[in-house]
């Protein structure tokens, strides 16, 4: 993890994807879909800058994702969760085994935006209860870990349904939100278009988020799992990617080995999300 050293001359632990969106850089992750924690230290170990650890659509385990915690420490790739729900005990628990940033699902009002960031800031500035031993022990940040968690810990709000659209601006506005993520297939779901990510209603819908992160100052992310995919986004003012699932990664590389010998199987990956 980068350090750098205060005005005191004391090393402090720094959130390198904080760091790098700070400078205008682009991040991507690999999606952790399968509940084996050998896995997702082998994506943190493949150049990603963050592991998203897929608790909304798989069935990984509380204890698997400590595990994985601990597994990817002194990797680069920084951990990452997504909970089923925004709640304040939820996110609670993923930050006490010591993950470094929650990615809260369907906030779709101002008031579930306020919510996210007070579960990721400790009192005054937040709500979130004090008995992070395990994250203490997996980030012993020279400056104190609540200090550290505080400035640290990642808070990304996703848009994914009509309500969310409708309360954008002032989603966007919550002070202490770091990334707009777009639910780009889910969203598409809401507005009636059956999961069609090309369709103008969606690009619209689309464009209007970019807009309201932009004006306020947010980070924006979305799901790409092609370079194609994420170099057109880019262009837009994406720099936060959610990508290829491990699931994904694999049937890929099959592909790529079996396709020559005529044994590739069909397969439900279509470089999208």
């Amino acid at each position: 993890m980068p350090v750098r050293k205060t005005k005191s001359s004391k090393l402090e632990f720094k959130n390198p994807v904080k760091e790098k969106l700070k400078r205008g850089e682009s991040v991507i992750g690999a999606t952790i879909t399968v509940n084996n924690v050998e896995v997702a230290a082998q994506c943190a170990a493949m150049g990603f800058d963050f592991i998203w650890l897929e608790m909304e659509h798989a069935p990984l385990s509380l204890e698997m994702v400590r595990h994985t915690v601990l597994a990817t420490r002194g990797l680069p790739a920084v951990p990452f969760a997504r909970p089923p729900t925004n709640e304040l005990w939820t996110a609670k628990r993923l930050l006490d085994t010591g993950v470094l940033g929650v990615v809260f699902p369907f906030t779709r009002t101002p008031e579930l935006a306020r919510q996210a960031v007070a579960a990721c800031r400790y009192p005054p500035r937040g709500l979130r209860g004090s008995g992070a031993n395990l994250a203490q022990f997996r980030w012993p940040a020279p400056q104190g870990y609540y200090d550290f968690a505080d400035e640290n810990v990642l808070v990304v709000a996703i848009v994914e349904e009509q309500q969310g659209l409708e309360h954008v601006e002032a989603i966007a506005a919550t002070p202490g939100i770091d990334v707009l993520f777009i639910g780009t297939s889910d969203l598409s779901f809401a507005l009636g278009l059956g999961g069609n990510q090309s369709h103008p209603r969606l690009e619209a819908a689309i464009a209007r988020i970019v807009a309201a992160g932009k004006k306020h100052g947010k980070f924006l992310g979305r799901p790409a799992v092609t370079a194609e995919q994420i170099q057109r986004c880019q262009k837009q003012g994406f720099q936060f990617f959610q990508s290829a699932a491990d699931i994904d990664l694999l049937t890929v590389g099959a592909t790529q080995l079996l396709k020559p010998f005529g044994k590739a199987r069909a397969s439900t990956f279509v470089g999208g999300l």
